[in-house]
């Protein structure tokens, strides 16, 4: 399965910036990607392992659920 590198705009508007076949590869293209991007635009650069590219946008468009036993009491 590869590994498909994304860049996410503040609407959750997804980018695809590649895809590699090992993670040493998708993680220097990730950091790559991430150097170019500007601080204030408020898009980042995801990596995601997926079977495909469909599954791979499918997951990063998913909200992520917060576990409350890894929540600690900085309240």
């Amino acid at each position: 399965m590869p590994y498909f590198i994304y860049k996410i705009g503040p609407l959750n508007i997804l980018e695809k910036q590649g895809q590699a076949e090992t993670f040493k590869e998708a993680k220097a293209l990730a950091n790559e990607r991430r150097k170019t991007l500007d601080p204030t635009s408020g898009q980042v650069v995801k990596m995601i392992f997926a079977e495909n590219e469909l599954a791979a946008e499918d997951t990063l468009s998913q909200p992520r659920e917060l576990d409350a036993s890894l929540a600690g009491d900085d309240y």
